[in-house]
């Protein structure tokens, strides 16, 4: 999970780390996301008018070398997108309280009675002892959801247009299941975090503090022992903190890591011919993330480019893991 890249994921962690036989489980969380009834016509067409239309066409999506093999980013491909509609910014604490509300939908860390949490953000970190293997800044801490997102005794007052967070893949499934919307496709993904902008780092240009401003929510000072938080967030940001792109997209890169529809695994070898409308591997476990997180950090995990991308398990759920969703035109 370093800079070696051998890791399962980034500055995530994975419950397939700390339990085994995944697979029953797994199958109840999709049947549980997949039997969440639709909200009325009224609801699905108001979330559905929030999105923003993404230009079709094709664009050069990862990156020339990769600085984490592991993550398959690389080399640059060619691929043609058609156009399609994608939310401006990640699916609110407000947003998913409401769909929660109108589903009585829980969370698999609701289900299971836990979920991950920075070490910083604990009052007595010795009283969550439990870390994955390798990972000690990641606790294991039990009552931690989407609502009470340090656990016991914390809420989300205050952060109502802050991204969800302990949302794992089948929870983002669930709640698009009831808004009549998708997960997007990782290549819709990049496309709309590039801005219109060609083989460029981030969605505004290749500086990382343009004009000497911070653009995004990441991590400053010593990972994982000492946050100075001088672009104001030791945690997540609004929504639609820092400029959008030219896309109207919001906090791409940096904040909170974003889950996509795709499965992680081998990419095809680029053709003649630009690959229409990738959908990823139709095999695998994990699924891709992407974006980074305002736990990315050059010394550890400098994944928040435009074409950063990691994974995890789709039952795995962390405190700087959210999502957007998309749908067609």
């Amino acid at each position: 999970m370093g800079k070696d890249g051998e890791g399962k994921t980034c500055c995530g962690a994975s419950r397939a780390m700390l339990s085994s036989d995944p697979m029953e489980r797994d199958a109840w969380f999709l049947q549980q996301a997949e039997e969440v009834s639709r909200a009325p016509a009224s609801v699905t067409d108001e979330l559905r008018g929030r999105l923003k239309p993404i230009p079709g066409g094709i664009y050069e999506m990862g990156a020339r070398r990769s600085s984490f093999p592991a993550d398959l980013d690389s080399p640059r491909r060619k691929v043609k997108v058609s156009p399609f509609l994608m939310s401006p910014h990640s699916v609110t604490n407000a947003d998913y309280a409401r769909f929660v509300e109108a589903s009585g939908y829980l969370t698999v860390a609701e289900q299971e009675g836990w979920s991950f949490v920075f070490h910083l953000f604990l009052a007595d970190r010795a009283a969550w002892p439990i870390s994955p293997p390798g990972l000690r800044w990641w606790r294991r801490v039990d009552g931690a959801c989407w609502s009470a997102p340090e656990g016991p005794g914390s809420d989300i007052t205050g952060r109502e247009d802050h991204p969800a967070v302990h949302i794992a893949w089948y929870d983002a499934l669930a709640y698009c299941n009831w808004a009549g919307l998708r997960l997007p496709r990782e290549a819709e993904w990049e496309r709309a975090a590039r801005g219109g902008l060609v083989k460029r780092k981030f969605p505004w240009g290749d500086e990382m503090m343009p004009g000497g401003a911070f653009a995004m929510n990441t991590f400053q000072g010593k990972f994982p022992d000492l946050n100075t938080a001088e672009d104001g967030w030791p945690g997540t940001a609004p929504v639609d903190a820092f400029e959008a792109n030219g896309h109207g997209m919001f906090n791409m890169t940096g904040n909170v890591w974003e889950w996509v529809q795709d499965r992680f695994g081998p990419r095809p070898p680029a053709g003649r011919l630009p690959e229409t409308d990738p959908a990823g591997p139709t095999e695998g476990h994990a699924r891709v993330q992407r974006g980074g997180s305002y736990l990315c950090h050059a010394s550890y995990c400098d994944r928040y480019h435009v074409h950063s991308r990691t994974r995890n398990d789709p039952d795995s759920s962390t405190g700087n893991c959210g999502f957007r969703v998309a749908a067609d035109p």
